[in-house]
């Protein structure tokens, strides 16, 4: 099953080899990771999308990685109300003929050509990873001549006001 995974850690050299060694020496395929600053300094964020076979093996890899050093706080936050985005960048081999076409194809996507030379285009699109799927596949037939994906960031969506109806009066 794949999972989501946020670690928030110390900014130092090598916190990002020893996780991912001991990921690996666990046997967790990664499938993504992006790794970023996050807003306090000296603290980064990392996303980890892995592929994790039963809860028992969740809650090891969740004990590990909080046994790490430099981990701050991890959160599995799969099931939970969050934002997921990720970006691709797309070299599509176009002509003068299949630009408008191209074109065409992106703009659903809310996607835009950053770059044309005569022989391609470079797209970029941001959104959830079956968006950039849909995208790539659509594109297929006019031949990628390169890809280039992030991997998946993330986090919780802030707190939402719960809202309560009574007798036809919404209450905040």
């Amino acid at each position: 099953m794949r999972r989501i995974i946020t670690a928030t850690v110390q900014n130092r050299s090598g916190v990002l080899n020893r996780i991912t060694g001991m990921l690996s020496k666990r046997q967790f395929n990664i499938e993504s990771i992006t790794v970023g600053p996050s807003e306090t300094e000296g603290v980064s964020k990392m996303t980890f999308v892995v592929d994790v076979s039963d809860d028992r093996k969740l809650e090891q890899l969740t004990k590990q990685l909080n046994k790490q050093i430099d981990v701050l706080k991890v959160s599995d936050i799969t099931d939970k109300a969050m934002v997921a985005r990720e970006l691709a960048l797309i070299k599509v081999g176009s002509n003068v003929q299949t630009q408008p076409e191209i074109q065409g194809i992106i703009t659903p996507f809310r996607a835009s050509i950053i770059d044309v030379s005569k022989d391609s285009v470079i797209v970029q699109v941001t959104g959830k990873p079956e968006k950039i799927d849909a995208l790539i596949e659509l594109l297929r037939p006019y031949g990628i001549k390169e890809l280039s994906r992030t991997g998946v960031t993330a986090f919780l969506r802030g707190q939402q006001p719960k809202v309560i109806h009574e007798a036809n009066t919404l209450l905040i």
